[in-house]
């Protein structure tokens, strides 16, 4: 099994709004691309200073079902609608379970 995490920070511009509505696109990734076995993108508790603002934490049950999910027309409309324009920061790792 294989694990995705991605720890976003979202710019300024992100308002609460926006910010809700790519979380909600985040979120539907699994029901609109599919290929993972578990799936949870959840923001900040804001318990303490200098962290990001939203994780997504996706489990895959191999590498290739991590390729196929990454390279989606769907997941890559995502991220170019929701996720780019709004990124401060991003970093992310993927590690075998």
């Amino acid at each position: 099994m294989l694990r995705h995490v991605v720890l976003f920070t979202w710019s300024d511009a992100a308002d609460a709004r926006r910010r809700k509505t790519t979380v909600q696109a985040l979120r539907r990734l699994r029901q609109d691309v599919g290929g993972m076995t578990s799936l949870i993108v959840a923001d900040d508790a804001g318990l303490s200073d200098g962290t990001a603002d939203t994780v997504l934490i996706a489990d895959f049950p191999d590498v290739e079902a991590y390729y196929r999910y990454a390279q989606d027309p769907v997941h890559i409309a995502v991220l170019a609608e929701h996720v780019r324009p709004w990124l401060a920061a991003r970093s992310a790792l993927q590690y075998v379970i």
